[in-house]
């Protein structure tokens, strides 16, 4: 695949998919940290468009009296929509700041209609506790973060959200680092062709082999690959600053060694950094970590190389 040095950063300040604000501050909380500098390091041209802006569309009821801020969370996967296929222009690789993980429901089609586009598949690899597989029937807690993976995919019922014109195929999606999976999630997801594999499991098995084999599914049938890395993936002892934290979460060294396999494979076309609550606990060391392994997540460019001498 032809690499690419432009990297265009967009906030998607989102924070009503989820059940504790402060998320929208989270695009703010990475620039703050030094993102940007971070990714120039490693070779990269850095362009940041700014923050997205929510599109109101048509009114919506969906039936589930359960859902909240229906309205304003769809808006914002339209407003995010539209700006994602800007990043995504001319071969560049965008990194979308979250915002929670709602914002997946709005860069995930915008990118699966760019690879199309390109005549090749997208492939996601989705690093979260949660599979975010609910959908708007059948979340229970309401909070449109749950929804996104169900959505992209394709599954029936998401009246109100943007027509999704490109879905990812299941067989092309594997979650890492599962740890709190509802009952319905559960039994949609074992008959989806997601690969979603638990953290138990992969702390027993390590996380090389399975991310290997994926990769090498991605390699050969030369797709893009856009990683949605959810804060919460973390152990929260690590990362704190998450309104949805599940204990056992991923080690540093686990983590490190998705990242560099994931730079190393040079596949990666697109990036998510989500739920990050800056209002949480240890917020700064939540942030640098998340920018830490998203300079590793990307590979370093040629001009990086030559620098170091490498």
């Amino acid at each position: 695949m032809t690499r690419v040095n432009h990297c265009r950063l967009l906030g998607a300040p989102v924070g009503s998919g989820a059940g504790v604000r402060g998320c929208e501050l989270g695009p703010a909380a990475l620039r703050q940290a030094g993102l940007a500098d971070a990714l120039r390091a490693r070779g990269w041209q850095v362009t940041d468009l700014g923050d997205a802006r929510p599109e109101p569309g048509p009114l919506s009821h969906p039936a589930n009296p359960a859902l909240r801020y229906f309205s304003e969370t769809t808006a914002w996967i339209r407003g995010i929509g539209r700006a994602a296929q800007t990043a995504g222009r001319d071969g560049a690789l965008p990194v979308f700041l979250g915002g929670d993980h709602a914002l997946s429901a709005a860069t995930v089609p915008a990118m699966a209609r760019r690879a199309r586009a390109g005549g090749r598949p997208l492939f996601v690899l989705w690093l979260d506790a949660h599979p975010d597989f609910h959908t708007l029937d059948s979340s229970t807690s309401g909070n449109l973060h749950g929804t996104p993976v169900a959505y992209f995919t394709g599954a029936a019922g998401f009246t109100g959200f943007p027509p999704l014109r490109d879905a990812v195929a299941p067989r092309r999606v594997c979650m890492m680092g599962l740890r709190s999976i509802d009952a319905d999630e559960a039994a949609r997801l074992a008959g989806s062709g997601i690969a979603a594999l638990r953290m138990g499991a992969l702390r027993r098995a390590g996380v090389t082999a399975p991310l290997e084999r994926f990769l090498d599914r991605v390699a050969a049938e030369d797709g893009d690959l856009h990683v949605s890395l959810d804060a919460d993936f973390l152990d929260p002892r690590l990362a704190p600053a998450v309104g949805t934290a599940v204990p056992g979460g991923a080690t540093l060294e686990e983590a490190g060694r998705i990242a560099a396999l994931l730079g190393e494979s040079g596949r990666v076309t697109s990036l998510d950094l989500v739920e990050l609550n800056p209002r949480l606990a240890a917020a700064r060391r939540t942030a640098a970590l998340l920018i830490a392994l998203a300079a590793d997540i990307l590979p370093p460019c040629p001009e990086a190389l030559r620098h170091t001498g490498s």
